[in-house]
């Protein structure tokens, strides 16, 4: 695709807690080293979209194994966006790539340290309740204005709001800039919904063993409720 049709910015929706999200964020940060586009780094919630009925909403307990990182994301992406983004990655890292539980203050202390970013985030953000709101208002946007249901969500100036791609393992150089210019392509074209691959036992095989250290570093039952 001509780089003059090339946007300068795109919106990212991600919950650390998404093996799939993760998988793209992998791959967008490839493409925007090529294209060289900025990325706002948006927060949505697994655990509010497919909260069981009579449970509390995320934001009503003392702690979230994916809200209440989130929070600690919208104080760094108070300070700068690029912290917000870097956070993401090494939590995705930890989780998705290592089986090491993000969540867990300790492990979150030290792999911020470890990443330059500033350690007093982590009780600063959940000391604030106004974090709340960043991680909600976001949710709100993405759920009311977007309709999504899920994550990833990819937003770009001129086109509509694209949930995925769903790719695994994340394409890296040419493949990636390829897959990048066929997502451009379809956010710009109205009127198509879905675009669906189904997925074979082989490819459930290769799927499950890359969420490996995701299924044994997570605490948490998953829940998915139905999608528009």
């Amino acid at each position: 695709m001509n780089s003059a049709n090339q946007p300068e910015s795109i919106e990212f929706f991600f919950d650390i807690m998404c093996p799939y999200a993760y998988q793209t964020s992998v791959w967008i940060r490839d493409v925007q080293s090529q294209v060289g586009f900025d990325i706002t780094w948006r927060f949505f919630s697994l655990e509010e979209i497919n909260r069981e009925e009579g449970k509390k909403h995320p934001y009503e307990r003392d702690f979230a194994y994916g809200w209440t990182p989130l929070r600690v994301a919208a104080w760094l992406r108070r300070q700068n966006n690029d912290w917000c983004g870097t956070f993401y990655q090494i939590c995705g890292e930890a989780l998705h790539v290592n089986g090491r539980r993000f969540y867990d203050r300790d492990i979150a202390l030290e792999l911020m340290e470890a990443a330059g970013l500033p350690t007093e985030a982590w009780d600063l953000a959940l000391a604030d309740p106004t974090t709340h709101d960043d991680v909600l208002n976001d949710h709100k946007y993405a759920t009311e204005q977007l309709a999504g249901f899920g994550v990833p969500i990819i937003t770009v100036p001129g086109g509509r709001a694209v949930f995925g791609p769903v790719v695994l393992p994340a394409p890296t150089a040419d493949k990636a800039k390829e897959l990048w210019d066929i997502t451009l392509a379809y956010s710009r074209f109205p009127g198509i919904f879905e675009l669906k691959t189904p997925k074979t036992d082989e490819d459930m095989k290769m799927i499950g063993t890359i969420f490996t250290p995701y299924l044994e570093g997570r605490q948490w039952r998953s829940v998915q409720n139905p999608a528009r």
